[in-house]
């Protein structure tokens, strides 16, 4: 356990002789802190929204408004990677393995098919209008599993630009609205039964929250099986955590990188989450506790993604131009669909 925190921290590399120390990055944590606080607040007013993504547009509009000196950048820089880690930790504390182990064997096929989709059509639709790979991958992950969450998870991996993950992070946000607005006048319009309409919304929608609002939008019992199918959708971002992580350091050792390190780019915190969530598993997390830890899970994503925002250049983005959000909803269009054709298919509709 010691030799893997000592990985852990070397990969990271919260820790070094050049790092900045807590004093330099007190400045740019408070802010980030505190623009979270407000958006926890505000996602609690409008919860169909979220403080996550409120928390990224509020740092998005302090960053191109306000423009924070250099003073704030360690800090911003260590909420929005480090924090960002330690958000996904904590979200294991909440997912207990054995509890959705079931619904998740009865899900699996069609979860596999609709990810398959996602970044097949990620791949070769961002190929079409020429978006840059690393965006292509937040979109297809976003879209595939879990939304920021899945972004979050995969940000530290690949590294990308601040403003994709920003671009990545909006765009799948959009069509969660949509998708929580549409999905339940179209599961009645297509007559599908509560378990039909629950694992099309589980499988084919990208955020929790948005599965959930949907989910009870249609019926109880849709939605306590979408929740259900989503969680067990969430668990898939480990291995694909991990094949990203060999895949980028193959790329650093074909390339000749003379820094190259597999345990500086092995995604340890994902070991970490399942540690957590082993720990919830075994049933090691008094009950009491459990609702503080959920609630601590949820604002260090905040604060992650208020950092996120705050790095965030509206000038890049805008450069961009519409093929994200063109991207976006042609692999949101291509899950939903083959979600609905998979349970045609098997019979469970």
């Amino acid at each position: 356990m010691a030799l893997l925190q000592e990985n852990a921290m070397n990969a990271t590399a919260v820790v070094t002789p050049s790092s900045p120390n807590l004093s330099q990055r007190l400045p740019g944590l408070l802010l980030s802190v505190g623009i979270a606080v407000v958006a926890l607040g505000l996602g609690k007013v409008a919860p169909l929204i979220g403080g996550p993504v409120f928390g990224i547009v509020l740092g998005i509009l302090v960053r191109n408004t306000m423009a924070p000196g250099g003073t704030y950048t360690p800090g911003i820089q260590f909420a929005g990677k480090q924090v960002l880690q330690w958000s996904i930790i904590a979200l294991g504390f909440g997912l207990s393995l054995d509890q959705v182990a079931k619904t998740g064997l009865e899900s699996l096929s069609v979860t596999l098919v609709t990810m398959t989709v996602a970044f097949l059509t990620a791949w070769l639709l961002g190929r079409m209008l020429k978006i840059d790979d690393k965006l292509k991958i937040l979109i297809g992950v976003g879209t595939a599993i879990c939304g920021g969450s899945a972004i979050a998870a995969v940000t530290p991996i690949i590294k990308p630009d601040e403003h994709d993950t920003a671009f990545a992070i909006s765009t799948i946000f959009l069509f969660n609205l949509v998708a929580v607005l549409l999905f339940p006048l179209l599961g009645h319009v297509l007559h599908l039964s509560d378990l039909g309409f629950g694992l099309w919304a589980g499988t084919a929608i990208n955020d929790t929250s948005s599965v959930v609002a949907a989910g009870y939008s249609f019926s109880k019992q849709a939605g306590d099986y979408a929740t259900i199918v989503k969680l067990t959708r969430a668990t898939l971002i480990i291995p694909i955590c991990l094949i990203l992580a060999f895949a980028t350091a193959w790329k650093q050792k074909k390339q000749g990188a003379s820094d190259f390190s597999l345990a500086r780019i092995f995604p340890w915190f994902i070991l970490w989450f399942l540690v957590a969530s082993g720990i919830r598993t075994a049933g090691l997390v008094p009950v009491a506790i459990q609702p503080a830890l959920h609630v601590a899970a949820e604002f260090l994503i905040i604060v992650a993604l208020t950092a996120i925002g705050l790095s965030a250049n509206l000038r890049k983005m805008a450069s961009t131009g519409a093929r994200p959000i063109l991207l976006g909803l042609g692999v949101w269009a291509a899950v939903a669909v083959s979600s609905l054709v998979v349970q045609l298919v098997i019979g469970q509709l």
